[in-house]
């Protein structure tokens, strides 16, 4: 899902977006109801009808941006105060009126309230917070039951337990029982290793219904999404096709290519010559390059096209393999000739 936090794809408008075949966004309940407010979205009739975009929304329900302001937020059973990054005004947030803003907006998938534990985190804290968050997990249920049909969406629940398998699991099973309509795997990608966030996945993953859709949220690289498709997750959102665009860095089969360097200069290839996205079928790595380097808006959006197509594409790819059968195979191929980012690309 390309990432609209404020009903906006970076540098991409909603024809380009269907261009490279996005099927679903992902917009943010915390930033859009601070701005530009919920008053402005009623009289636009709703998110989709305000930005121009008729194809399914999903709406983080804003507890992963209360927990990046950990310096001005105050968490009690009832819920989160906090100030406003934009003008520190105070505001609160809580079950049922993050459900009450989703609704709202319109989404079409909405998430549960949950709260985010840093890492690293002790056990007891990490407890002491998932045991809330199911608590919170309930009121948005309790919530969105108690609406008419044409205010409800449909709800995930988020599972939480920072780095420690008991608590996922425990998370998982609680969610479960209350029979939500998907399943997201939260907490994640907050500092840990790799290697603890695949544990996470792993940890969540095996309670889940098979019948319902499950969700990485924030994740992740090309490489990452393949091997937590490995792990059985569905869905994913990530930054990174649009906000390492905008440093003029594009993905691509064997990695990331920083197109600000030198030695694009000369170069008349397009950014990837297997690609068919209209950046590629058009433009050369030179002209690109030059767009980056003299600060044109063009260069940025014309290397987010390629991105979020290299994205869209490389799951489509993935569908097809396990439709015939062939992941293993696939997966064993691109980890093998994809070079991850230098963390400095960023």
């Amino acid at each position: 899902m390309p990432v609209g936090t404020q009903g906006s794809v970076k540098a991409m408008s909603p024809e380009e977006l269907k261009n490279v075949d996005a099927q679903i966004i992902l917009g943010n309940t915390y930033h859009l109801f601070l701005r530009p407010g919920l008053d402005v979205i009623k009289h636009f009739g709703g998110l989709h009808r305000f930005m121009s975009w008729d194809y399914p929304i999903l709406t983080d329900s804003g507890g992963f941006q209360v927990f990046s302001l950990s310096k001005l937020r105050k968490i009690s059973e009832e819920g989160v105060h906090f100030s406003s990054h934009i003008d520190g005004s105070p505001c609160f947030l809580n079950p049922e009126i993050a459900m009450e803003i989703q609704a709202t907006l319109g989404s079409d998938i909405a998430m549960a309230f949950d709260e985010c534990t840093p890492y690293p985190c002790e056990w007891g804290d990490a407890a002491a917070s998932l045991e809330r968050t199911m608590r919170w997990a309930k009121r948005c249920r309790d919530w969105i039951v108690d609406q008419p049909p044409e205010r409800r969406s449909l709800l995930f629940g988020i599972i939480q337990g920072a780095t420690y398998s008991d608590l996922r699991e425990r998370s998982a099973q609680a969610l479960v029982a209350m029979d939500f309509d998907g399943y997201a795997v939260g907490g994640v990608s907050v500092g840990e290793p790799e290697p603890e966030m695949m544990l996470a996945i792993e940890s969540s993953e095996g309670f889940l219904p098979a019948n319902k859709p499950r969700y990485a949220m924030g994740l992740g690289t090309p490489s990452q999404i393949v091997e937590m498709i490995a792990r059985g997750m569905d869905m994913f959102d990530c930054v990174l096709p649009t906000r390492l665009a905008r440093n003029g860095t594009a993905f691509t089969e064997f990695g990331t290519i920083n197109l600000k360097n030198n030695p694009y200069r000369l170069d008349e290839r397009p950014i990837e010559e297997t690609c068919n996205c209209s950046t590629c079928r058009t433009f050369t790595r030179g002209y690109i390059r030059h767009l980056i380097k003299a600060e044109e808006i063009l260069g940025l959006r014309l290397i987010t096209i390629h991105n979020l197509h290299f994205y869209l594409n490389l799951t489509r790819r993935i569908r097809t393999a396990l439709e015939n059968e062939r992941f293993a195979e696939f997966r064993q191929q691109f980890i093998a000739n994809y070079v991850k980012y230098e963390p400095s690309e960023i």
